[in-house]
């Protein structure tokens, strides 16, 4: 229930602080006063858009903060967010800066706009004064039949369901999609594969051939260059000296002047490490050229091998074969696609039936027991309709089939007679009166089976008036016996039924709310009776409406 509302510049309500007791709380007061500011204010609170102007002229910003009682629905929100949970009360808080930003909070924690409707949803249930345009809404009929037939959870997994099937169509079709055009393009992409396949790509090959063929395209050249090198590093004749030998030789002659100069020592192992050095060239020289050939079969090779990796840098744009590689890899993914797509389309179209078969369990599970309800609704609604004066009334719920959805697979009308013959789509046969009759009925029935802990009528008693009003009026005080309501009316035969009474008034343009005595609700009553001027009659009317 809702225990206290404080706000503060807001539109006409400079500062406003106030408590409320469980039962029904009657709201009245001139037109004019403020009484819509007020629900506006709890709406703000509850996540209702927010703008600049209800800041309160010559203010920064704006600021309603109302205090509830926790239930177990309200509990479960709190800990699935992740909120600080503080026993019996949980305390919203909503601001509204000068620049129109708003900020939220949830006992004192921030908390985002979503999570705030989520809490609002499971704490009050406001009926606006033009809220019996609703019953034309096919939600607000499906909402009033679940809740008489205690479906909705069910249909909160139909609806679940359906989330998934629509997810499930949205993957199923980018996989089709996706199908199709690898199999338009596997034959293409498969050729293009097996050919860089078949190449055996290696990183570098080319410059290694590149180099490879150099050499033997000038294998003869190389060859007799080796071969001379050799004979001057290694001569075959007997009468020529080697440079390695003449080295040697020099090494020693110079160790015989070292005996008397020291110095000359170093030069001595210069030498012999040049000598080390020029016989080494001298076996790789001999190495080398032992291993040169000229193979015209081996450069032919070469070249068709590079004449091979050059046309297919050009027709795949490539600048090396790393890159080759690269596009090798991404047409086997490609190739690879279009055989696993299917598999992956037969996974996702099966789940997908199961998934449709599940929802048309539950579909046709939703559908026994809304005719169920169906039944009991209409009676119920006739029933408290002829308590409210439309003796002769029928009312009545028709359900027939609809396309499946998050709903399921029904759709649900109200017919409507006040004679209680030929029944009619309720929007052609019911008059202003009627139609607040019939949503004030429902929405007794509503709060009954959703246990809704706070229920607030914004002049649900328009177009009625007389014993009607006393009545309607009846009927809203024993709604109060079971939860917390708050009814802003004018009709006194409806404020003289309440618990507890406030009137909200205007004094130097500032709306205020007051909590009235039993004086108080006499003289109120009273104004509402007679008008300006309170007459002794409508005091007296008045009592006798409060002691009734």
């Amino acid at each position: 229930m809702l225990y206290s509302l404080s706000v503060s510049h807001y539109i006409l309500i400079d500062s406003l602080e106030t408590t409320f007791p469980e039962g029904l709380s009657i709201i009245t007061g001139e037109t004019g006063a403020g009484k819509s500011i007020l629900i506006g204010a709890l709406s703000l609170v509850l996540g209702a858009k927010a703008d600049a102007g209800m800041v309160a002229e010559g203010s920064e910003n704006c600021v309603v903060e109302a205090e509830f009682g926790v239930t177990p629905a309200i509990r479960k929100i709190l800990k699935e967010s992740d909120l600080p949970d503080q026993g019996d009360r949980l305390v919203l808080r909503r601001t509204v800066a000068r620049s129109g930003r708003s900020r939220s909070f949830a006992n004192d924690e921030p908390v985002t706009l979503p999570v705030l409707q989520e809490l609002s949803a499971q704490l009050v249930d406001i009926h606006s004064q033009h809220q019996t345009l609703k019953l034309m809404e096919e939600r607000f009929r499906m909402d009033a039949l679940d809740a008489r037939g205690g479906t909705l959870e069910d249909r909160e997994a139909c609806g679940a369901l359906w989330s998934r099937i629509l997810e499930s169509r949205r993957e199923l079709e980018a996989l089709e999609k996706r199908k199709e055009s690898a199999q338009a393009e596997q034959q293409y992409n498969a050729s293009r594969w097996e050919r860089l396949h078949e190449a055996r790509l290696q990183e570098g090959e080319v410059e290694e051939l590149e180099a490879r063929e150099h050499e033997l395209a000038h294998a003869e050249q190389i060859k007799q260059t080796l071969c001379t090198v050799e004979e001057l590093l290694s001569p075959s004749s007997d009468q020529a000296a080697s440079p390695g030998g003449l080295l040697r030789e020099a090494a020693k002659e110079l160790e015989k002047a070292a005996a008397f100069i020291p110095s000359l020592g170093s030069l001595v192992q210069r030498l012999e490490s040049a000598r080390v050095e020029v016989e080494d060239v001298a076996r790789e020289v001999s190495l080398t050229n032992s291993r040169t050939e000229a193979s015209p079969e081996e450069l032919a090779r070469v070249e068709e091998r590079l004449s091979l990796l050059y046309g297919l840098l050009q027709k795949h744009g490539a600048k090396s074969v790393g890159e080759l590689i690269e596009e090798r890899d991404r047409l086997e993914s490609l190739v690879s696609d279009a055989s696993s797509l299917e598999q992956e389309c037969g996974r996702v179209r099966k789940e997908l039936q199961e998934l449709e078969s599940r929802h048309q369990e539950l579909c046709v599970r939703l559908h026994r027991k809304r005719e169920s309800a169906a039944a009991l609704l209409s009676e119920e609604i006739s029933s408290l309709l002829h308590t409210l004066e439309l003796d002769h009334a029928a009312f009545q719920v028709e359900l027939s089939e609809a396309p499946a959805g998050a709903l399921g697979a029904d759709a649900v009308q109200f017919l409507f007679s006040s004679t209680g013959k030929s029944l009619t789509e309720i929007s052609k046969a019911a008059s202003g009166g009627e139609l607040s009759r019939i949503m004030l009925s429902l929405k007794a029935v509503m709060a009954r089976h959703t246990q809704m802990p706070t229920l607030i009528f914004d002049e649900i008693d328009t177009g009625v008036s007389g014993s009607a009003a006393d009545r309607m009026g009846s009927l809203i005080c024993r709604m109060g016996e079971h939860m917390q309501v708050f009814a802003i009316t004018h009709l006194p035969q409806v404020a003289a039924k309440g618990h507890a009474h406030y009137l909200v008034s205007k004094k130097e343009d500032l709306t205020h709310i007051e909590s009235l005595d039993r004086e108080g609700r006499v003289r109120e009553l009273a104004r509402m009776l007679s008008g300006a001027t309170v007459t002794p009659q409508a005091i007296a009317n008045a009592q006798a409406l409060l002691n009734a």
